[in-house]
Formats: structure tokens, sequence, C-alpha cells
């Protein structure tokens, strides 16, 4: 990650003018910011690229939040995702939470809240990333035979 980028985040969301007015504010705050409309391109898109943090809409026409969601954690379950919705109703947060969501936060978005769920998000998956690898080196110190 580049110098001055307080994280990688992915936004997920069928509203464009969303994305590019979220985007634009996180992004003149020193975020590196990718957009996509569909859960499909998520999907895709986190495939081959990592992130500290996905914002998901809940409510999207297609693959809604959820199924999103659920795909995302098969193919990559150290990803930290924060559910969005302006439709936010006690079942589907905790369903989302059930099934591996970070937090669950309401629109309209305030960006100060936005902006610390992501740097807990991003806290997070540094310290699952920091645990696999000293994992991995043990493993490397005791199959060697030195």
């Amino acid at each position: 990650m580049g110098e001055g980028i307080k994280a990688n985040v992915l936004l997920v969301d069928d509203e464009d003018q969303f994305l590019e007015a979220l985007s634009s504010r996180l992004e003149t705050r020193g975020y590196h910011v990718d957009t996509v409309t569909t859960g499909g391109d998520a999907i895709a898109l986190v495939e081959g690229k990592s992130f500290d943090a996905i914002v998901l809409d809940l409510a999207m026409p297609g693959l809604n939040g959820l199924e999103t969601l659920k795909r995302i954690k098969e193919k990559r379950p150290d990803l930290e995702i924060i559910m969005l919705t302006g439709h936010a109703s006690v079942e589907s947060g905790i369903e989302a939470m059930k099934m591996g969501a970070e937090d669950y936060i309401e629109k309209p978005v305030d960006l100060n809240t936005l902006l610390e769920k992501i740097g807990e998000a991003k806290h997070k998956r540094m310290l699952v990333v920091e645990k696999t690898r000293r994992e991995e080196v043990k493993k490397i110190i005791h199959s060697k035979s030195w």
C-alpha cells in the first residue's frame, strides 16, 4: 500500500450517485476506493484484489447484499465487510452479522461513523494477516532441519 493511503476500500451499491459522492469523500481523506454496482462485480473483483474494508449495500437488484456477503466470505473469509442499507431491519442486521459482516450501518451515512468502522475493519484485518504470517513462518521453521 502506498504512502498516505489510509485504507483500500471497495464500495458496492447500485446507486451510482451515492457511489460517486461517497468515493469522492473517502478519496479526499486519503483512502483508495474502488466502486462496483453489482454483487457479481464485487465477487469478481475480490478474487484478484485485496481490500481493507468492503462497504456493501444490502438492497440491490439481482444478487442482493446478503447473498453477495455469503459468496465473498466463501471465497475470502479474511475480508472485512460493513453492510450498508437504507432499509434497515433488526432481522437483516442480525442475519448479516451471523454471516460474517463486520458491522451494519444505515443510510444516510454519517461519514465519521463510516470512517471509524473502516478503521476498525482495517485494524482487525491487519491482526488476522499478521497472525496468518506468523503461523506460516512457524511452519517453515519447523519444516527445516537446521
